[in-house]
């Protein structure tokens, strides 16, 4: 469990290497799903357009949600858009730039399994055949206005008794996979352009403003990991010391059955200098309140003459 949580923390880090990675096997994933996918579109007039489009939009609103959770930046960004202002600025250019990273990440995924779809064209077809105009298809001329809704309706499902001798499932098949191809590639070229257009137009704009959002945005994602480590050890030596407190009676017995507990002062270098003068719970609960509501400012001078023990009370 231990393995696993470090390596899911270490894909939830806010390096771009592995973030793409991320993005490109959720994509992969997508596109793997969709061709495992056993598609049977259900070929009655009033349930062909909820399935397709929900096939169509459904699994990317998944695939979304999904490349938010992976995400660690998504609950760092929210935590740095809520937090009190406390004696620390809250800069909304980088929340801006946390936003559009994560976003762009997280479309990746449902936008290729849209694409996928609208170039198989069974979704389209099977959402909007009912939708079709029967008059420009000579099979229906025939037929009832309520025939003709349930022969279109079952055009889809090529194995149907009724559409077995209807020359005109294949016509509105083909017309309908055209208008899906048709959006499907326009999508994809519209995509294409629109990042070609931001590649060569961003050294247009203030690359110095671009660069400070960008290493700020790094730097409340470490500061966040590193506050988050410290935490840890912190509560590992003081319920360490509890402990040993707790036991300091029992030396002599301990003694007798092989426990070995360190010297008085042994190791207590290391965990003073973590543990300065908290002694008691509501002195860790006060230092955490502090550093939700009143973060330090980023000033490594004034940092430094920060005494933890004027803001403990101790």
């Amino acid at each position: 469990m231990d393995r696993f949580r470090m390596i899911f923390q270490y894909f939830q880090s806010n390096s771009e290497s592995v973030m793409n990675g991320i993005c490109g096997l959720l994509a992969l994933a997508s596109v793997k799903m969709y061709t495992c996918f056993d598609f049977s579109c259900p070929c009655l007039p009033w349930y062909n357009m909820a399935y397709g489009l929900g096939i169509m939009f459904v699994p990317p609103i998944a695939l979304f949600l999904c490349g938010l959770i992976l995400n660690r930046q998504s609950l760092v960004m929210l935590e740095e858009w809520r937090r009190p202002q406390g004696c620390r600025k809250k800069d909304l250019a980088v929340i801006r730039y946390m936003c559009s990273s994560i976003m762009q990440r997280a479309m990746i995924a449902p936008v290729i399994w849209i694409i996928v779809t609208l170039l198989d064209g069974k979704c389209l077809i099977c959402a909007f055949s009912s939708s079709v105009d029967p008059e420009k298809f000579v099979g229906f001329a025939n037929a009832s206005l309520v025939q003709v809704q349930q022969l279109l309706a079952k055009v889809p499902c090529k194995d149907d008794e009724l559409m077995r001798n209807n020359t005109s499932r294949k016509a509105v098949s083909r017309y309908l996979r055209c208008w899906s191809q048709a959006l499907g590639w326009s999508i994809l070229l519209i995509l294409i352009v629109a990042a070609f257009l931001a590649c060569w137009l961003r050294p247009c704009f203030n690359q110095a403003t671009l660069l400070q959002a960008r290493h700020w945005s790094n730097y409340i994602d470490i500061e966040q990991k590193i506050f988050e480590e410290t935490c840890c050890e912190h509560s590992r030596l003081f319920a360490h010391k509890c402990i040993l407190n707790f036991f300091e009676s029992m030396r002599q017995e301990m003694k007798l059955h092989s426990f070995s507990l360190p010297r008085e002062g042994e190791g207590a270098e290391g965990e003073e200098n973590l543990l300065r003068d908290i002694t008691d719970k509501d002195q860790v609960n006060k230092l955490l309140k502090m550093w939700y509501y009143e973060k330090p400012p980023l000033n490594v001078s004034q940092c430094t003459q920060y005494k933890f023990s004027q803001h403990t009370g101790v």
